[in-house]
């Protein structure tokens, strides 16, 4: 694949933390933090601890995280869990990606030391945390008038 003037071949990216939570890969996973009452913790690397400071003074987190229990290869088209039509992988916000990347938004309860207390989990036990911004409002947030196949859904 070309990008610009140098070619990509691999991506490697290193995991800054590990969620911690009651929630195996055979649970009834909730399907969007959205919907998700389950309460854990995101264990921050030491080497990444100088990192979390300022955080605590956000109400909720972007959390991006390796969907290490994802098989791959995947189908590029797939049913939700909202209608049987197939729809596009790009166009379905399930975990069977090509590059199964997670993001998700928790509530962040509090912080001690490296362990972030989060609500709304929809992630299984272990999973590496490639990175956490904080969610805000007034960027994060968009007005939208078309929500595609999904429309009047929620």
């Amino acid at each position: 694949m070309i990008c610009g003037d140098w070619i990509l071949t691999k991506i490697e990216l290193k995991p800054i933390g590990i969620v911690r939570c009651s929630l195996t890969i055979s649970d009834n996973i909730p399907v969007q933090p959205k919907f998700s009452e389950i309460e854990g913790e995101i264990e921050i690397f030491e080497k990444y601890n100088k990192g979390l400071k300022d955080l605590e003074d956000f109400e909720y987190v972007i959390c991006i995280a390796y969907l290490h229990h994802v098989k791959l290869p995947v189908s590029l088209q797939s049913s939700t869990h909202w209608d049987n039509e197939k729809h596009g992988v790009f166009a379905i916000r399930t975990p069977r990606r090509p590059n199964p990347i997670g993001l998700s938004v928790f509530k962040l309860l509090k912080i001690e030391a490296n362990i972030l207390s989060v609500k709304n989990l929809d992630l299984v036990d272990e999973t590496p945390v490639l990175d956490i911004k904080p969610f805000v409002p007034s960027i994060d947030n968009r007005e939208t008038k078309n929500n595609g196949w999904i429309k009047g859904r929620f």
